[in-house]
């Protein structure tokens, strides 16, 4: 029985049969300058990727992000919870600067320098297909493949897996860390081995099932290409004013009535290849991650009929209407404009930190205690985080009538780490005007470090001296 049901013409999604079941890709391999340029490219962003951990800059990590600890640390300097400022700073600029770099080039990342098209389409595609028996070309295997090449396939890709997956946790824990925990008895460190065993099982996941789903389904990256391309952009392009009318290649000559032909030939093989399913000639598609495989395959085809190059190649929507080309463009000026008052205030407020940040918070309870000889006390806490590399003992001094004492100054704060201290902040009855006064502290260490904070004292509202009840 028929169904009422609108039935799909083809296939819902690249990776998606139209009667749901999943369409499993086996892309062919088309040799040609981007293939070679991203192969390059490639190797020399996993060589990148994996040396990172490894690499020391001022005694840190190149890139250590220590959610535990909560210590980021870039490029040889570490960011702090109380970076607040500086992270915003870097958030914010690091999206715009993608806004950039995909209003000029489109998805340039995501098919040379994503991670996972990176490992995907130069390790794993590679050695699958050398078990498979297809090497050097890919496509779907000529013959039934033996149980023991899927095994051993599947052998090494979980060896590779583990391999990556202890690099990404390195940028974590750190890549001493990772090796003495893989040198170690797992029951020494269960949760680490635990977070390694399941970021490995995520791998396998991902290469050998999920795929190229990922970028299609999963990568908001794709779903947000269409705010951020616009006509000016670079994708891949299907010239069809070139290529249309599709049609076969013949050998004999074309006589007066027949119809014209364009130069594609209709070949296919733009499909075959592409890694992520699609047809590129049907226009700019949210699955296209600019590989270039489909521009190969197209110049190899159009140098075999003698034919030029390009009929596949990086343009913009506005270049293939027949347009000239725009580089000039507001948001290709109003970014980088973004993008350089972000990187000079963040330079700015990086330059300005010190050695530590100090914070004056005020302790819970009652804002002041007015004491029997007349005298108002504020207890306070004084949060310190030394940011140095080494331990320093902190202490701290107030001025102008005002006298601090704290039992648990001079306090010794390891690197990286915070300490809060209590505090009382006494001063005289006669020096608060309507209930308030301004206070200054200096909070130095045994390196050299001082900052004065500022603080408003609180006190009784009645004539000087006169008791007062010890709440606002």
């Amino acid at each position: 029985m028929a169904s009422g049901l609108l039935q799909p013409e083809e296939r819902v999604l690249s990776t998606l049969e139209s009667d749901g079941s999943r369409r499993w890709l086996t892309p062919k391999l088309s040799r040609g300058r981007f293939l070679t340029a991203r192969r390059w490219v490639a190797y020399a962003l996993i060589l990148i990727f994996t040396a990172i951990p490894h690499v020391h800059l001022n005694g840190k990590p190149l890139i250590l992000l220590d959610i535990l600890h909560r210590r980021f640390t870039f490029f040889g300097y570490t960011f702090h919870p109380t970076d607040t400022a500086l992270l915003a700073l870097f958030m914010v600029g690091l999206i715009v600067s993608i806004f950039f770099v995909t209003a000029l080039f489109g998805r340039v990342w995501c098919g040379w320098a994503c991670p996972q098209t990176v490992y995907m389409e130069f390790i794993y595609r590679p050695i699958e297909r050398l078990f498979h028996g297809n090497a050097g070309r890919g496509g779907k295997p000529a013959k039934t493949i033996a149980p023991w090449r899927r095994v051993a396939k599947y052998v090494v890709f979980f060896i590779i897996s583990a391999v990556l997956a202890n690099t990404f946790i390195a940028y974590f824990a750190g890549a001493d860390n990772v090796l003495r925990w893989m040198t170690g008895s797992p029951f020494d460190h269960p949760v680490a081995f635990m977070v390694m065993a399941v970021v490995t099982g995520l791998m396998m996941f991902d290469f050998c099932f999920f795929r190229e789903q990922l970028c299609i389904i999963a990568c908001p990256y794709g779903r947000l290409q269409s705010v951020m391309l616009d006509p000016h952009s670079l994708i891949i392009s299907y010239d069809p004013k070139r290529g249309e009318p599709r049609g076969k290649l013949s050998l004999k000559q074309l006589g007066p009535a027949d119809p014209p032909r364009g130069d594609c030939i209709d070949c296919h093989l733009c499909v075959t290849t592409c890694p992520t399913g699609i047809d590129i000639r049907d226009g700019l598609q949210l699955e296209c991650v600019a590989c270039a495989q489909c521009i190969d395959a197209c110049d190899a085809v159009m140098e075999k009929i003698g034919k030029p190059i390009g009929l596949i190649r990086y343009s913009t929507q506005h270049v293939i209407a027949g347009h000239a080309r725009k580089l000039l463009r507001p948001r290709v000026v109003i970014y980088p404009a973004i993008v350089l008052a972000i990187t000079a205030l963040f330079t700015a407020v990086l330059l300005s930190q010190g050695d530590a940040d100090v914070r004056l918070l005020r302790s819970l309870g009652a804002p002041f205690i007015q004491q029997d000889d007349g005298r108002v006390m504020n207890p306070m806490r004084l949060k310190i985080t030394n940011r140095t590399d080494a331990p320093r003992t902190y202490t701290a001094d107030a001025a102008d009538g005002v006298a601090l004492t704290s039992d648990q100054l001079p306090v010794e704060i390891p690197p990286g780490q915070s300490a809060t201290v209590g505090i009382q902040l006494t001063a005289p009855a006669g020096g608060f005007v309507n209930g308030r006064r301004q206070a200054a502290l200096t909070v130095n260490d045994d390196a050299g470090f001082s900052q004065t904070v500022e603080t408003l004292m609180l006190g009784p509202t009645g004539a000087a001296g006169a008791p007062s009840r010890n709440d606002p």
